[in-house]
């Protein structure tokens, strides 16, 4: 396995600046802190007003940028947040800081209808309003659009990156397809980082905190003279892990990743702005524990593959007994965009170009235990190199404002899906299969031991690769125009034309198995296998990717799909701060093919979806009101799904496949924000999905139409920000956040993907609460500021589901968890 190495040029700027703003720190220099009081953060996020209201008075006005009235770029435009009627929820950087969360993953439960799962930082699993794609193959592109600053991340190891100097993230709900380079059939993603600046700026943040903790992140922005700037960010995330083997010691749930970003910007004086950018990252960890349900009996005995799971353990208490070799995630990623930007007379130009690489391997144990004879891991190895171009054009006249833009996008991604044994559990396979009743090696073993003769059989570790190659290239012209029927009354209309086209090989070489290769080499030179009746080959077939077409050469097939997707909204003001909207949209998704699956494949998705919405402020009460209602349908979803015995078959290893189904949903949204007081501040958000399956057969024959497809019906979060004045000659303000995640809702084929299983001695798929407090203290007159925070405050646990893919076959089960209550101090200084 060629081990992954991060470049030298990122290792000697990380030191650089990591030395720089410790020597800034201790000098007492002082850096801006980006965990500022969200009242003065989100109150610099200025906009004007739309022309066709009257400007609300300056402390109205001031007062719902701090509720989250700021200005956005969700349609291409720079518009405020209650002017766009789409249904979306905006993400400040004082929110993220208040919650010290290190990417979106973390703040997974306060954004009502989005679902994030970091728990594999290279296989993020993005959803939005229940439609999600947790294929992990290549040869799928996700529902969830995911982009920085514009640029498309894909689905996979660069989708979920740490939040380093971020202004804001947009999270946009419905179909996307006219507003971004790329198709996003369920909604967008939409990060914002800090641009560079005309004044010189340095600020530095660090926390520590429990199971070693230890955070870092600064930023210089430096002014070039009168037209050049350049703006350095840099962030640093460690810590010892929250979980520990029983066995040998070993930490799980470590944080060991770190990020750079560079800009270079050019403030033409012919109006025209040139942004270059260069990010990289590298994460290197333990990949995710399994923790081991099952109860085992003494060596060398064999647990059941009929297990009787009331009698299983609590993971949240049993032992972790894990002993996967050379267990790591890893990714190394770097981008770089150029970014140019110049005004016309009719509209402005927009030129944006970017290459994306990165290169991941997440190697992790799937039999929750640390036996030899029933180990199995299996590893995702992928590496990727993107280039996508977009032009847009955007004007606005007294009866239009306008978009357009055309986009081109290639990816050239290679996958290996891995599995890794030992001779000892391919006995175990064996055996619990039928095919070989005590296995094949060890009594091999014994007879020739037995004979007299000193060689094993057990103990040699088995491989077998499935090589996957993906080219996609895909190419779009879109446009949408908002037309200003009356001073009240917008209508908008958009389509999107886009043509796709993938390229895909399948490849399985023989499994690698040297050290039982050279043993059996030994035993057939002294003429014991043809003793023994057995030819060699016997021992040389794989066991798992047995496809046969693909283990000498590789299977290629190419595809092609066309599609035009439109958009419709209208949008009424009832008041100058009160708005109705209605839309009906296409959201569309390329066909693609199944990674492990040799030569299959799947259609194009659709989505249609229609939806009516409310934005209002009144001013008079500080308060800020959104709601939406929903319906949509969708065609051909992708669903990962763990297939029994390949299918029942009775002599295959249970694997993933992909299905396709059907899928609607009703569903509600609600959106408050409330100043009470000068010194008190209220938000609560919640949505409601009534998601079903509208067709959809498991691949033992099980009709789930009409079942739900597992999502929970509600979902909430609630804050109190509170803050005290004239505190040591500043602001102590105290933040308490909660959020709910309802019930799992079952169907007939919960029990097999581990979701909802009623006879468990501990809850699966619960309703999910947590609680985050945070109380800092800042002053205008200090550049110092402090705060203490605590994540899961009442140190809730949960059982994340269970993982039977090798209960059938090994007899064993693993589950996960989530994390413990997590606490920190945090001190930031700016200059």
């Amino acid at each position: 396995m060629k081990k992954i190495h991060t470049r030298p040029l990122a290792l000697h700027v990380r030191a650089a600046l990591i030395a720089g703003a410790a020597t800034l720190m201790t000098s007492g220099m002082a850096f801006a802190t980006a965990a500022e009081d969200a009242d003065k953060s989100e109150a610099q996020e200025q906009t004007a007003p739309a022309e066709q209201d009257p400007a609300p008075a300056p402390a109205a006005a001031d007062a719902a940028q701090q509720l989250g009235n700021i200005t956005v770029t969700a349609q291409s435009r720079t518009q405020q947040v209650q002017e766009v009627p789409i249904a979306m929820q905006v993400v400040t950087a004082a929110q993220i800081d208040k919650l010290a969360a290190t990417d979106l993953s973390k703040m997974d439960m306060y954004i009502p209808g989005l679902s994030v799962d970091g728990n594999q930082a290279t296989q993020p699993f993005f959803g939005l309003r229940g439609i999600s794609q947790s294929d992990f193959g290549i040869g799928t592109d996700s529902p969830v659009g995911v982009y920085a600053n514009g640029v498309y991340l894909g689905k996979t190891g660069g989708a979920l990156m740490m939040f380093n100097d971020i202004e804001r993230v947009e999270v946009l709900k419905g179909p996307q397809g006219t507003l971004f380079g790329r198709n996003s059939a369920a909604g967008a993603i939409s990060v914002a980082t800090v641009a560079p600046g005309s004044e010189f700026e340095v600020q530095g943040r660090t926390r520590i905190g429990n199971h070693g903790q230890r955070y870092l992140d600064g930023v210089l922005n430096l002014p070039l003279g009168q037209d050049f700037a350049a703006r350095f960010s840099f962030v640093d995330n460690q810590s010892d892990g929250w979980l520990r083997d029983a066995a040998n010691g070993d930490r799980y749930k470590k944080d060991d990743d770190w990020g750079l970003r560079s800009q270079l910007q050019w403030n033409v004086p012919t109006g025209t702005t040139v942004n270059l950018s260069w990010e990289h990252e590298r994460l290197k960890q333990p990949s995710r524990p399994a923790i081991g349900v099952t109860r085992l009996p003494d060596w060398p005995a064999l647990p059941p593959t009929d297990p009787d799971v009331s009698t299983y353990l609590d993971p949240r208490k049993a032992p972790v007994l894990n002993d996967t070799i050379d267990n790591r995630e890893s990714r190394t990623y770097d981008s770089f965009v150029l970014r140019v930007e110049h005004p016309f007379a009719f509209g402005d130009f927009t030129s944006l170009t970017s290459f994306q690489r990165y290169h991941t391997f997440n190697r992790a144990d799937q039999d929750g235990t640390n036996r030899l004879y029933l180990y199995l891991d299996d590893v995702n190895i992928e590496r990727h190199k993107t280039w996508s171009q977009e032009f847009k054009l955007a004007g606005k006249t007294d009866l239009a404002d306008w978009v357009g833009g055309v986009s081109w996008y290639k990816d050239d991604g290679r996958q290996t899906s891995q599995i890794n044994l030992f001779t000892n559990s391919i006995d175990t396979l064996l055996n619990n299969l039928g095919i070989a009743p005590g296995g094949l090696y060890g009594p091999l073993t014994q007879g020739i031991q037995a004979a007299g003769f000193q060689y094993s059989l057990l103990g040699d570790p088995w491989q077998e690769n499935m090589n996957n190659r993906g080219v996609s290239k895909a190419a779009a012209i879109y446009g949408d125009v908002i037309w200003h029927l009356t001073d009240r009354l917008n209508l908008t209309t958009g389509a999107r034309f886009t043509r796709d086209q993938r390229d895909f090989s399948w490849s399985t070489p023989p499994r690698v198995a040297d050290e039982l290769d050279r043993t059996l080499l030994s035993l057939q030179s002294l003429g014991l296998l043809d003793a023994l009746g057995i030819p060699i080959e016997t021992f040389q077939q794989n066991i798992y990717f047995v496809t046969p077409s693909t283990l000498h050469h590789p299977v290629a097939l190419k595809r092609s799909w066309n599609d035009t997707s439109p958009r419709v909204v209208l949008d009424y003001k009832l008041t100058p701060d009160v708005m109705l909207y209605a839309s009906a949209t296409k959201g569309y998704q390329a066909g693609g093919f199944n990674a492990l699956e040799v030569a299959s494949v799947y259609r194009p998705q659709t989505v249609r979806n229609y939806e009516a919405g409310i934005k209002s402020w009144f001013p008079d009460y500080k308060l800020l009101l959104n709601a939406s209602v929903y319906y949509y349908k969708y065609s051909n979803l992708p669903n990962l799904t763990l297939v029994s015995n390949g299918g029942g078959s009775g002599e295959d290893l249970p694997q993933y496949q992909i299905i396709p189904s059907d899928q609607e949903a009703k569903g509600l949204e609600f959106e408050a924000r409330w100043q009470a007081t000068d010194s008190l501040r209220v938000t609560a958000a919640a949505a409601y999905i009534d998601q079903t399956y509208k067709k959809y057969t498991t691949s033992d024959g099980r009709d789930l139409s009409g079942q739900a497809t597992g999502l929970p019906l509600w979902s909430g979060t609630l804050g109190l920000d509170y803050v005290l004045h004239d505190v040591f000659h500043g602001d102590l303000d105290f933040t308490l956040q909660g959020a709910f995640t309802g019930k799992t809702r079952c169907n007939a084929d919960s029990a097999l993907q581990g979701t909802c299983i009623s006879a468990l001695p501990f809850k699966v798929g619960e309703r999910h609460t947590r609680a985050d407090f945070r109380v800092g203290w800042s002053s205008p007159d200090m550049p110092w500021s402090f705060a203490v925070f605590v994540n899961n405050v009442f140190d809730k646990r949960y059982v994340t589901g269970i993982n039977n893919i090798s209960t059938s076959v090994l007899g064993t089960t693993s589950a996960g968890i989530t994390a413990p209550r997590l606490w920190g101090v945090e001190a930031a200084v700016k200059f």
